[in-house]
């Protein structure tokens, strides 16, 4: 029995130290916060069961950032309780997380993950730029990044316009800088300075001529040119301009099917980066649940789609995807505009998301409770019945009242009126 207290206390102990590492935070902090203060918040609604998933991982990340000596302070605020800090943050959904760093807010839109959130707080945390000095920190820095950017050559235009662009777009990606002799001997670099991303176990060198403004070729090159899709990642690739070649694969039991396409796809990829890596981002995705949603229909698994997430578009192939040949037919149809661009962001493919979400909602409810279902589905009619009702209800009485007062009986004279007629007829 003892013992059973004594786990009990020490577990007791235990949350509340983690506790302490996460504060609670209030529309006071508009004040006391500092200058130079870096926080890692989350805003979440008491009601809001994501929040709670979330509560066990946020002291988790708490602890561990204290125990690494991070200067970063971590916190929460019920953002239905502090709604003038929630109103300054530009909270729009439950949970955000965002950091607060300098002066300067940066939004978290990736995968509600430990490891996630605490790559994007140590990411940001930090200087936008770090300095790597010597060719074991490269190594060490490219383990660690599936893309990272580096800036190589002194101070000139280019790293300004380097330092610009990593203040802006370090939520998503990693920069650093150094020396040319921090790099191994087999990276070739055709003049310095010069920016480079490192990514898909090679690297590319950016050219203005022929890539553009900088932060727009950045904000191309952040994603590996083949990887696994999820919603947050499809979300951000949209992003960057580029179109998304995805393969719906099966969440479990991967088939023959998709394994040979899942390798079609990636070898496209690689294969023909000169041609398409401009134009198209690669991937695959495990189940459809999310395209579903934006093709407004049953997707088969598995399947080719190109995705455009700038209109919430979709290109769908003409034929069957069997073979690499009919892959680059597809591919090369949709940049000459020969296949067509379906959905999109219009009012009448907006008002089509809405009763397809409706449907998709109700249709568990009308299969499991469909007594339930119909209750659901009458009451909006039904309260719309009663309010024209009582509108048609109002209307007729006034009505009535005007009609009213038009055939009254006409009021009798004044007292005056006879005196009147009589000193006319004297007249």
């Amino acid at each position: 029995m003892s013992g059973w207290r004594n786990s009990l206390v020490l577990s007791a102990l235990l949350a509340l130290r983690v506790s302490a590492y996460v504060e609670e935070l209030d529309d006071s902090f508009l004040e006391t916060r500092g200058t130079q203060d870096v926080w890692l918040i989350k805003f979440y609604a008491p009601w809001c069961t994501f929040c709670k998933h979330l509560d066990p991982v946020w002291h988790q990340i708490g602890s561990e950032l204290k125990s690494l000596g991070s200067p970063i302070n971590v916190g929460k605020s019920d953002a239905t309780v502090s709604t003038a800090l929630a109103k300054d943050f530009r909270v729009r959904g439950y949970p955000a997380i965002l950091m607060f760093k300098k002066g300067v807010k940066y939004n978290y839109s990736g995968p509600r993950t430990k490891d996630g959130i605490m790559d994007f707080a140590i990411r940001v945390g930090g200087p936008s730029v770090r300095a790597l000095s010597s060719v074991q920190l490269f190594q060490s820095a490219r383990s660690r990044h599936e893309v990272m950017f580096m800036y190589v050559g002194a101070t000139s235009l280019l790293k300004g316009n380097y330092t610009a662009a990593a203040e802006e777009l370090i939520v998503h990606t990693s920069f650093f800088s150094g020396s040319r002799e921090v790099l191994p001997k087999d990276v070739s670099l055709p003049s310095l300075p010069s920016v480079v991303v490192f990514k898909d176990g090679t690297y590319f060198t950016f050219n203005e001529q022929q890539d553009g403004e900088l932060k727009a070729w950045i904000n191309r090159e952040r994603f590996p040119t083949y990887s696994k899709i999820d919603s947050y990642s499809l979300y951000a690739m949209g992003e960057s301009g580029k179109l998304v070649v995805l393969v719906l694969l099966e969440e479990t039991g991967v088939s023959e099917a998709s394994l040979r396409y899942k390798l079609l796809s990636e070898s496209v990829a690689a294969g023909h980066r000169d041609v398409y890596g401009r134009h198209f981002l690669f991937g695959f995705m495990e189940g459809n649940d999310y395209i579903n949603g934006i093709v407004m229909s049953e997707v088969p698994v598995p399947s080719f789609i190109v995705v455009n997430l700038a209109v919430d578009g979709y290109f769908l192939p003409s034929v069957t995807v069997e073979t690499e040949q009919h892959l680059l037919d597809f591919l090369n149809g949709v940049l000459n505009g020969s296949i067509e661009c379906q959905g999109g962001n219009g009012v009448f493919q907006r008002v089509r998301r809405l009763i397809y979400n409706v449907q998709l909602t109700l249709t568990p409810i009308f299969t499991q409770a469909p007594l339930l279902a119909c209750f659901l589905l009458m009451l909006p009619a039904a309260i719309a019945s009663i309010f024209c009702y009582l509108c048609c209800r109002a209307r007729s009485i006034v009505a009535d009242d005007d009609h009213g007062g038009d055939s009254a009986a006409p009021l009798p004279p004044s007292p005056q009126q006879p005196k009147k007629m009589a000193d006319k007829k004297a007249d």
